[in-house]
């Protein structure tokens, strides 16, 4: 199984997953026909299965570990200006 069909299982369904990221069901489906998850979706996936699927189940091609360490970065100037 899949991470976005994991995801899509835990959610209940392409249209609850689809209403908790604002895209339509076929985005979904689409993304599930075709093997890949727009990589801008993919926090939005991690944060509405509360972690269970991660970005980088979603696309471990993608450097989640270079973009979670400059978002932290960026959280900390943020709050400590």
């Amino acid at each position: 199984m899949s991470a976005l069909q994991f995801a899509v299982d835990q959610m209940g369904g392409q249209a609850a997953l689809a209403s908790a990221l604002g895209v339509k069901q076929q985005h979904v489906w689409n993304w599930l026909s075709r093997g890949r998850v727009p990589a801008e979706h993919c926090p939005a996936i991690e944060r509405a299965t509360a972690g269970k699927v991660r970005c980088e189940e979603l696309r471990p091609d993608v450097a989640w570990e270079v973009l979670r360490l400059q978002t932290t970065d960026e959280a900390q100037r943020c709050a400590h200006p």
